[in-house]
């Protein structure tokens, strides 16, 4: 796939450090020692080595060129909560702190705020809220970005769309969902894909109203005032986003009708059901959700995963630090 070969060559021999907190679950380990053979990327496995060993001995890999960290047995623990109890500022005492990092989602995200790994990848087993949470407090989203968001890469053969966000905010407001849209128009440019977005709607350029549409039309404005260089436009309803025929009856003269790849949803639910449509109905491929707005690149797995998934979007993960 030219996407996946193109991150490739950017990310190979970089020595990339991604920690996997979930080190023990055979679809981690199976991933981890394929991204460390095809010379992608150096990850950091979080559990018990024996453990790990074991379950690599059952699905027929070794674990020889894995770095494993225990986090029971770190000796820099204690630095590690000196760390996180000062970015916490005042917020957490020392005693909690130590609790925090029994969580091996805090200890991975320790590390990457530390500069000990350079991104994480979590989710094979623990929800959305374990991954985000510790990213969000620790982490912390980039200047100017109220809050992060969650975005798929789509792809089936030549064709790769991002839809965002999906995975995060339940109902973003016009402020939000224009950050959102400009968050997602950078992640779109270092996937190559072409960054010309539309805020979708049930309405195209006035054809209904009401509070849902004005909030669609307002951060379309404000995105459009955020990132003057990108091709942002709304409210588009979906056709006449992607199909150019419907494009020219509903929206002519718009520079983004008919021809988009980045597609802001403008609320959870309809983004969730439809990257979840596209993927069961329509055959693309998910790949996500990928953390958008983060000082670092913190990614979360679906529970449902496989390993596949894992060793792909580790890659885009990595691919992510190229631009921090």
């Amino acid at each position: 796939m030219a996407l996946f070969e193109g991150l490739k060559s950017k990310i190979t021999g970089k020595n990339i450090k991604v920690v996997f907190p979930e080190g023990s679950d055979a679809r981690i380990i199976g991933a981890a020692v394929r991204l460390a053979s095809d010379n992608l990327l150096h990850p950091i496995l979080l559990g018990d080595k024996d453990e790990i060993a074991e379950v690599a001995k059952g699905i027929g890999f070794m674990i020889d060129k894995l770095e494993i960290i225990n986090p029971e047995t770190y000796e820099a623990k204690e630095a590690m909560v000196d760390a996180l109890v000062e970015r916490r500022n005042g917020k957490l005492s020392k005693e909690d702190g130590f609790k925090w990092i029994q969580n091996v989602n805090y200890f991975g995200t320790m590390l990457t705020y530390m500069g000990l790994a350079d991104a994480m990848v979590s989710g094979a087993i623990h929800s959305t809220g374990d991954t985000v949470r510790p990213a969000l407090q620790i982490i912390k989203t980039k200047p100017g970005i109220s809050r992060t968001s969650g975005a798929f890469i789509m792809t089936k053969r030549n064709e790769t769309y991002l839809f965002s966000d999906c995975a995060i905010n339940i109902n973003p407001n016009a402020q939000e969902l224009a950050e959102i849209a400009v968050e997602s128009a950078r992640t779109a440019e270092l996937f190559g894909i072409d960054p010309i977005v539309a805020m979708m709607s049930f309405s195209t350029k006035g054809s209904a109203s009401g509070p849902d549409v004005e909030k669609v039309v307002e951060a379309t404005r404000i995105a459009q005032e955020l990132a003057p260089d990108f091709k942002i436009d709304g409210e588009l309803q979906f056709d006449a986003a992607f199909v150019p025929a419907v494009a020219e009856l509903k929206a002519p003269g718009s520079e983004v009708a008919g021809q988009a790849k980045v597609f802001i949803f403008p609320e959870i639910q309809s983004g969730n059901i439809g990257y979840k449509i596209a993927q069961r109905l329509g055959g693309f491929e998910a790949i996500g959700p990928i953390l958008q707005g983060l000082n670092k690149p913190i990614s979360d797995l679906s529970r449902g995963c496989n390993e596949e998934d894992v060793y792909k979007l580790a890659i885009i993960t990595a691919a992510q630090t190229l631009m921090q």
